[in-house]
């Protein structure tokens, strides 16, 4: 659990994480380095969910040395299935980052929205539905890992 507190927002305390896959903690079918070395860190305080529609069908390679857990989803309506898996998990308690339009609803619906505009690129969609915008994920996951910079840019 991360409790954070920041002016003009109020008190979070965040118990869930949830990541989009492919575009966000993988590029081209791996993932990008530095992040399985914060996920370690991340899922000590935190429970971190990895969700993709597994485009390219190594999903399970990918996050199997890692301490999190991988939601496979239909290729069809996934941004209403990851809006799901985020109102099952406590929309209040939990921290999404993603890039794509079909993460537009879990970006806007969760207590902190984070928009990863890495090589991949981002949709507008999602800047727009996120609270904050990050050009890589591993500042991403330093945002939780060092939770002043959190506060820092989304006081008011």
């Amino acid at each position: 659990m991360i409790d954070i507190t920041i002016p003009g927002r109020g008190n979070y305390t965040i118990e869930h994480l949830i990541l989009d896959l492919n575009g966000t903690i993988a590029l081209d079918g791996a993932i990008i380095i530095g992040v399985k070395e914060k996920l370690v860190k991340l899922s000590q305080e935190l429970d971190v969910i990895v969700v993709t529609a597994d485009t390219n069908k190594n999903a399970e390679e990918l996050v199997r040395d890692l301490n999190v857990t991988l939601i496979k989803i239909k290729k069809a309506e996934e941004n209403d299935q990851k809006l799901e898996l985020l109102l099952k998990k406590g929309k209040d308690n939990t921290i999404s980052i993603g890039n794509g339009c079909n993460d537009v609803y879990m970006l806007k619906e969760s207590a902190i929205g984070i928009c990863v505009l890495g090589k991949e690129g981002a949709s507008r969609e999602a800047m727009m539905a996120s609270d904050l915008v990050v050009t890589a994920i591993n500042d991403a996951l330093d945002l939780l890992l060092k939770p002043n910079r959190l506060r820092a840019t989304l006081r008011r």
